[in-house]
């Protein structure tokens, strides 16, 4: 078969991989001297062999690699892709058509979703809502290419603090000044190649110095309070021998991925001196979960029970005990 753009060749491959039950991943290019792609080779998303990047075996995370040849390799000829061989057989078992979407190759936010989701974003229309109306237009879940999932990756990705031409130079000017009133001010912030603010972090003198004496345990909690632009605010709040709450410094971040929270943990770890907690209780997130792991090692990482109790109702509520003392008795 041949193709006029290698992009023809990676949609006509991916249909057919969606029919059969299968993810796609490009396995191997080869490039000209001046940057062209002059050879290809597009296969099943379980092939090639896991490499672990950390010696520690307690550290290895799982894949779902086992070494799979189904694949198509391609050559360019004469400015016509032209595919050189193929391999059809799996060495897993494959699903159905109607679940293939499910997989990261054939997932895909189209245009119109996205415009709707963003309006109704900003009109305050909660996710819930917005992915509803989205599989009544559709007619169905099995006719959506993506997942509600998908649909809040897009908007944290989309809420960005915009300050306008220069605004990050005025913010930085902004906490400038607040360190010449504190001396022990610390802050930090990350802006894009736009100058658009992504994250920030800081912490005065005050907070620094109380958490030399009770840094045993802190809290650090997401779902305290989102601003006007969508960016989360959380503090790391601590406890005094008087049982008073005291915060330790605080932040605002625009998206809730394991890299963004191994920055913020980074900063504020620095901030302290490098002075790691005992023990962190937040809520039961993956990605901070993660991030702890890498930044905190020898921390001990809890869930929030306010947290758990709180999700009683929505995990177990239909269960006919739950009203006739389970609830109680948890």
């Amino acid at each position: 078969m041949e193709f006029a753009t290698d992009n023809e060749l990676m949609a006509y491959y991916k249909r057919y991989a969606k029919q059969e039950g299968f993810g796609v991943i490009t396995q191997r290019t080869k490039r000209e001297a001046d940057g062209r792609v002059k050879y290809l080779a597009i296969g099943c998303a379980r092939g090639g062999k896991y490499q672990p990047r950390d010696s520690n075996m307690s550290r290895l995370r799982p894949t779902i690699k086992i070494d799979c040849k189904a694949k198509i390799n391609a050559h360019l000829v004469k400015g016509t892709w032209v595919v050189t061989t193929v391999e059809n057989d799996h060495n897993h078992s494959t699903v159905s058509p109607q679940k293939s979407r499910f997989f990261r190759s054939h997932k895909y936010l189209d245009e119109y979703s996205q415009r709707f989701l963003d309006l109704n974003d900003r009109a305050g229309i909660r996710m819930n809502k917005n992915f509803r109306a989205l599989v009544v237009d559709a007619s169905g879940f099995e006719n959506l290419d993506f997942q509600e999932k998908d649909c809040q990756n897009f908007i944290d990705k989309a809420r960005q603090l915009i300050l306008g031409k220069g605004g990050g130079e005025a913010l930085t000017e902004y906490f400038k000044r607040m360190r010449l009133q504190n001396n022990g001010f610390v802050y930090v912030i990350d802006v894009d190649e736009e100058l658009r603010l992504r994250n920030v972090f800081w912490a005065d003198a005050y907070s620094r110095a109380t958490y030399e004496y009770f840094r045993d345990i802190i809290s650090f909690d997401t779902t305290y309070l989102t601003n006007r632009y969508g960016m989360p605010f959380a503090p790391f709040v601590g406890v005094n021998h008087h049982r008073q709450s005291i915060l330790l410094g605080a932040r605002l971040i625009l998206s809730e991925d394991t890299s963004t929270f191994v920055w913020l943990f980074q900063a504020w770890l620095e901030c302290m001196d490098g002075q790691a907690p005992k023990a962190i209780i937040t809520d039961q997130d993956r990605a901070m979960k993660a991030a702890i792991a890498l930044v905190f090692l020898d921390t001990r990482h809890r869930y929030c029970l306010w947290h758990i109790m709180l999700k009683l109702p929505e995990k177990l509520g239909s269960h006919a005990a739950f009203n006739a003392g389970l609830k109680t008795s948890i």
